[in-house]
């Protein structure tokens, strides 16, 4: 028990582990609240386009800033609500079909940030955090700047639950109720957006679109309801930031990688055992019946 303990413990006499736990319970509960409504709507490729589009923002900012981490952060905000709100006009009001148009302008917009990012001499160095994340360099005003954007995140989530629930669910019900469902569509593209930018330091660019979809489609294997997928979703998120974060610890590997590699044990175990829609389950109901 004392060893279990000291394995604990440990870690957290380094004040770096302490802003790292804190910034990955965050980032997780996060990613996965939006990331149940994007599960359900299928917008998984648009979340994986957002994440890449950010580059061109970050290597603006970098340009322009000279390397300060907030600017960066703001840079590549805005990056991510142009691009989100770009692809939401291209699909909504020309005859190019959404997918298609995700793909063109995700691909336009990383072609981009390669562009910007190969022009800085030292980019190796100083933007493949971004890249790859580096959730143990996480400031105290990057803990406070992600709290503030990801609580906003989830207070216009929770004051919309049954609009978004609507318009998920059953678009056709949302339209004929009256509701906003272009400014919804719209705002739902800006929140993924925030969720992306807020996740960008803890798993990297590359690795981003795991924190948003994983959890959420781990939880949607677990249940039937909507409020108990965005629970267990939180709590699966949570959960693999914590036990990826203690595994990068002590066996040295990249946190954010880490993090996505136990977010995905966590699926594969879902997929097999969970209760009803799990692999194990059906094979034993078809052999019962």
């Amino acid at each position: 028990m004392s060893a279990v303990w000291l394995l604990l413990t440990e870690p957290l006499q380094y004040a770096f582990m302490q802003r790292g736990l804190v910034a990955v319970v965050l980032v997780g509960v996060v990613c996965a609240v939006v990331g149940s409504f994007v599960v359900l709507r299928g917008m998984a490729f648009l979340g994986d386009a957002l994440a890449h589009a950010i580059l061109p923002g970050v290597a603006i900012g970098y340009l322009v800033n000279g390397g300060e981490r907030g600017a960066l952060f703001w840079w590549g905000l805005g990056a991510a609500v142009v691009t989100a709100l770009g692809i939401g006009a291209i699909g909504k009001r020309t005859e190019v079909k959404a997918d298609t148009a995700i793909g063109i302008i995700f691909a336009g917009m990383f072609a981009l940030g390669i562009a910007l990012i190969s022009s800085v001499r030292s980019y190796a160095v100083d933007l493949s955090h971004f890249l790859f994340g580096d959730v143990l360099g996480v400031s105290v005003h990057d803990l406070w700047l992600t709290g503030m954007v990801g609580g906003s995140v989830l207070l216009v989530i929770l004051a919309l639950y049954k609009e978004f629930t609507v318009l998920s669910f059953d678009p056709v019900l949302a339209v004929t109720l009256r509701l906003p469902s272009t400014l919804l569509h719209y705002l739902l593209l800006v929140l993924i957006a925030l969720a992306i930018v807020v996740s960008l330091q803890t798993v990297g660019v590359a690795l981003m679109v795991a924190m948003l979809v994983t959890p959420a489609a781990t939880a949607f294997l677990l249940t039937r309801r909507l409020s108990r997928m965005i629970a267990l979703a939180a709590l699966i998120g949570a959960l693999s930031g914590v036990i990826g974060l203690y595994f990068s610890y002590y066996v040295s590997v990249a946190s954010g990688a880490a993090i996505v590699l136990v977010c995905t044990l966590f699926f594969v175990l879902a997929l097999l055992f969970a209760p009803q829609r799990g692999l194990v389950w059906r094979k034993k109901a078809v052999r019962a019946a």
